[in-house]
């Protein structure tokens, strides 16, 4: 450990790994470079957005049997959003990284290269790499910018400093290929190899963290509380919108339909469209219900169709306890669907396998964003398209959404309309409740004299038999008519 004084303003700075090249001072965001024995002040660093993360410089865990310190962190914002990548120092004076990204996490350490890595330019979405003995799908490759900095970190960054990175999967384990610091020559004969990390998908628990922010400390924070819904008016036409700030850094006015970035002290207008009148859905961004003993409410909402202009709806919703949740309505019904941290493995087959169960490729197809309002944790724009692939096994569906630069991974499952019905309650618009009462319907509206009549001419070859068979048909006859008597339109006594 070693302790200086920051060149900005004499406050103490203390590097705690050998290993910190830089450091960002606690008052006045001075950044520290740590050079042989003294150190030079290399400009100021933009404060990090305090954000919904319940993770702090201070907090500790332990994974592998090793405890560890969060020590530093640098925030990062590229075309889709933003995430944060925490600094950590193992007891043993090893250290590592852990992604936080909508509150899915990361670790992944450093490690040496065996073979030749493919370069930035030739890494294609989806595709297959063998890369550490382990054949990966590429999943993500991004140029991001850094727009704040906190505590100790290993290598400088500063303004203007930008990440150059292609993540991969295979399963639960996460590899990363940094490009940041590659030159390559002018003549293209010699390309540097991007640093890699290889880790796995991780959870909080799983780190046995302590010493994390509690709502208490994060609603103290500049307001920005976890699951605390903030409200904005839109730069373009004054409407009052909900929104997650540091959660949510893409928000479109439901009025406007302007696109607006809310990841900076003053929200901007990315782009607009022609005013749009308010879209009828069965559920309302706003609206709040219990799932699974957490409290969720919809923040976001999206209407999609595929090449035979098939249109659903996906609403996005968010619990301060259990994170994000998509609930799908379709002309089909409703499924409640997770984005996964642990990835099926697939290798552009026709199935797909998870936790050692295989599901058989269903469809293919384009979705395309027809609609959209509210905030999402990543960019939405209207008239994206991206192409989807549903596997099946029983009830469940794995369903790959695979654009230019990204490819994620969800679960769904079906879910009655009752359920959706008993977790919103009134929240369900009064035009849109009938639709769940279709089945009840149907059976009221069949008369008791079509069903009876129906029935006798079913019947019709029992009655060759009729001295052993009538009160088999008699039973049937008073089985279906008197309940149709009751539940008929004739019939409702209670309404």
């Amino acid at each position: 450990m070693q302790t200086v004084s920051c060149p900005g303003c004499g406050a103490a700075v203390v590097f705690r790994s050998h290993a910190s090249v830089m450091a960002v001072c606690e008052y006045c965001k001075t950044t520290v470079l740590k050079d042989a024995d003294s150190v030079k002040d290399f400009g100021k660093m933009s404060a990090v957005l305090e954000d919904y993360s319940p993770l702090q410089i201070g907090s500790s865990g332990v994974f592998g049997g090793r405890a560890f310190d969060v020590i530093g962190r640098i925030q990062l914002r590229y075309a889709a959003g933003m995430w944060n990548e925490w600094y950590l120092l193992f007891e043993d004076g090893s250290a590592a990284w852990l992604g936080d990204s909508s509150g899915q996490y990361t670790l992944t350490t450093e490690k040496t290269a065996s073979n030749k890595l493919p370069a930035f330019a030739d890494i294609v979405v989806a595709q297959t790499y063998e890369i550490a003995g382990l054949s990966y799908l590429a999943a993500e490759v991004r140029i991001a910018d850094c727009i704040g900095g906190q505590g100790e970190l290993p290598f400088k960054v500063g303004p203007g400093w930008q990440a150059k990175l292609a993540d991969f999967r295979h399963g639960s384990n996460f590899l990363t290929l940094d490009y940041s610091d590659v030159v390559q020559a002018s003549d293209d004969s010699k390309v540097d190899q991007p640093a890699l990390y290889i880790g796995k998908a991780v959870t909080l628990s799983e780190l046995k963290f302590q010493l994390l922010r509690d709502e208490d400390v994060i609603k103290a924070s500049a307001g920005k509380f976890r699951g605390k819904i903030t409200s904005l008016n839109c730069p373009a036409c004054g409407s009052n919108m909900d929104y997650l700030p540091g959660l949510t850094a893409n928000v479109i006015c439901s009025r406007c339909h302007s696109q607006l970035d809310s990841s900076g002290t003053v929200a901007q207008v990315l782009a607009s469209a022609d005013r749009m009148s308010k879209l009828n859905t069965t559920l309302e961004l706003g609206a709040k219900a219990t799932i699974s003993a957490n409290s969720y409410q919809i923040i976001g909402l999206m209407k999609r169709k595929d090449d035979e202009n098939t249109v659903w709806t996906e609403y996005l919703l968010y619990s301060a306890r259990a994170g994000f949740l998509w609930l799908i309505e379709t002309n089909q019904g409703w499924a409640k669907s997770q984005v996964l941290a642990d990835w099926p493995l697939w290798y552009h087959g026709e199935s797909a396998t998870l936790a050692n169960k295989s599901y058989g490729k269903l469809y293919e197809y384009q979705a395309k964003v027809i609609y959209a309002a509210g905030a999402f944790n990543w960019r939405v724009v209207v008239g994206d398209s991206l192409k989807a692939i549903e596997f099946g096994n029983g009830i469940r569906k794995l369903a790959a959404e695979i654009s230019a630069d990204e490819i994620t991974w969800s679960l769904s499952t079906p879910v009655a309309a009752d359920q959706i019905r008993a977790w919103f309650g009134d929240n369900i618009k009064a035009d849109k409740a009938g639709k769940f009462a279709n089945a009840e319907e149907t059976i009221a509206t069949l008369s008791p004299q079509f069903i009876f009549w129906l029935l006798l001419f079913n019947a019709i070859p029992l009655l060759s038999d009729f001295e052993s068979n009538w009160w088999v048909v008699g039973l049937g006859v008073a089985a279906i008519y008197y309940p149709a008597k009751f539940l008929g339109p004739a019939g409702k006594g209670d309404e």
